[in-house]
């Protein structure tokens, strides 16, 4: 299934259309500093420790890898499937946005749990809008993924948890459910600019700011032109 958007690339173009243009046209310019390197490292391997905690669990990326596009047809094979299933980078797609959830379980009466794992011991705004966007892709992609003739139950989305630590490392959870739900109007209105911005022939102009470190340091500082 295509797509033209991701999960990455949407919280990109909340930091910075130009820098989202760069990441689908020119991903070959970014340039991530070492411990920005180590930070990704420590973040799965927290997600794993948690990933742990389902031995069951059945790991779509260690089956496709990079084949993207394959991603929401065999989420939906295993998905389909009765009784409970948990998920590791199970795959949806909504109005050309394609999202990876880390966990996803599914209980036997179709309703469905998803934990988006971040090592952090706090709730940033930047998680809610990862979280929100998840909610926004995989909400409208569920009730269509068990055909009607299947004798099973209908999926329902019932919580989206933010998992996080606190000090002492033990997980803690935070259900965004609700919180994603009022953002859907406006992810929508987002989704329809970011999808406009990317098929642009050239990068839209933005001028250099305070935004060009935050929430992250834009790993397109070096190569980005724009000076206003």
């Amino acid at each position: 299934m295509a797509h033209l958007l991701t999960k990455s690339k949407y919280i990109r173009g909340l930091q910075c259309l130009r820098a989202l243009y760069y990441d689908v046209h020119h991903a070959k310019w970014a340039y991530y500093p070492p411990e920005t390197l180590a930070k990704f490292r420590q973040g799965r391997d927290f997600e794993k420790t948690f990933k742990d905690t389902f031995p069951n669990g059945i790991d779509i990326s260690a089956r496709l890898h990079s084949r993207m596009a394959s991603y929401p047809t065999l989420t939906a094979e295993l998905l389909s499937q009765p009784g409970e299933v948990v998920l590791f980078e199970a795959g949806f797609i909504y109005n050309d946005v394609l999202v990876l959830a880390d966990v996803v379980h599914k209980q036997p009466d179709g309703s469905v749990i998803i934990y988006e794992v971040k090592n952090s011991d706090h709730v940033s705004d930047t998680f809610r809008n990862d979280v929100s966007v998840q909610h926004y892709v995989i909400s409208h992609a569920l009730p269509n993924i068990i055909p009607t003739d299947l004798f099973c139950s209908k999926l329902k989305l019932t919580n989206f948890f933010l998992l996080f630590h606190d000090e002492q490392g033990q997980f803690q959870r935070e259900d965004l459910m609700e919180f994603a739900k009022s953002m859907e109007e406006s992810i929508e209105k987002k989704v329809a600019l970011f999808k406009e911005t990317i098929l642009l022939p050239t990068a839209p102009a933005v001028e250099q700011s305070s935004h060009c470190d935050e929430p992250y340091a834009c790993p397109y500082k070096r190569s980005c032109k724009w000076k206003g």
